[in-house]
């Protein structure tokens, strides 16, 4: 029997041109995309989530641990499966705006982070910071908040190195509870 290969895709109707898995979709990116949650101005009141987050059940609001001044949060949109935030509950924008107890406690979660994320799902490094403004690639600037995502060896692969996507293995609820199963006491 003799194959025909071509180099030509074949049309078809209202589906387009195949592209042999050159295209991956994810429609819950749009919503970030399109700043869908974004709050509408800098202070507290104008809609921003990380003051609003803290009022919802933390299964809902994928909260992973709460403390006195900051509590800890999946990111609704990762990098990588298990990356999360510190976030003080209070609103400031600017690092240097925390008191003493609220710096103390954010470094204390992001321990604790840490450790969660290497018991939970053997992270082997950490990416951890903070994006100071606007201009320094902030998503949200008006309300500070320290990134703590989770890293492995070869976990850059072609997807996002050459197809711009990352693939997520894992749902958010689902990751949210394997952390709030062994945070650290």
């Amino acid at each position: 029997m003799l194959i025909r290969m071509t180099s030509e895709p074949e049309q078809r109707i209202g589906a387009g041109v195949p592209d042999a898995f050159q295209r991956l979709w994810t429609p819950h990116r749009m919503a970030y995309i399109q700043g869908e949650n974004k709050p509408t101005g800098p202070g507290a009141a104008d809609g921003c989530p990380f003051c609003a987050v803290p009022a919802e059940p933390d299964e809902n609001s994928l909260i992973i641990a709460r403390a006195e001044h900051v509590y800890v949060v999946l990111n609704l949109y990762p990098y990588n499966s298990g990356h999360l935030m510190v976030v003080p509950y209070r609103h400031v924008a600017d690092y240097t705006e925390l008191d003493g107890d609220e710096t103390a406690e954010l470094a204390d979660q992001t321990k604790r982070a840490m450790t969660a994320l290497r018991t939970a799902s053997g992270a082997q490094g950490f990416n951890i910071g903070m994006n100071q403004g606007d201009v320094a690639g902030a998503g949200i600037a008006a309300h500070l908040h320290q990134h703590v995502v989770p890293r492995w060896g070869g976990d850059v692969n072609f997807m996002p190195v050459v197809g711009h996507t990352k693939v997520l293995p894992q749902l958010l609820a689902d990751t949210r509870k394997m952390l709030a199963d062994v945070w650290p006491a």
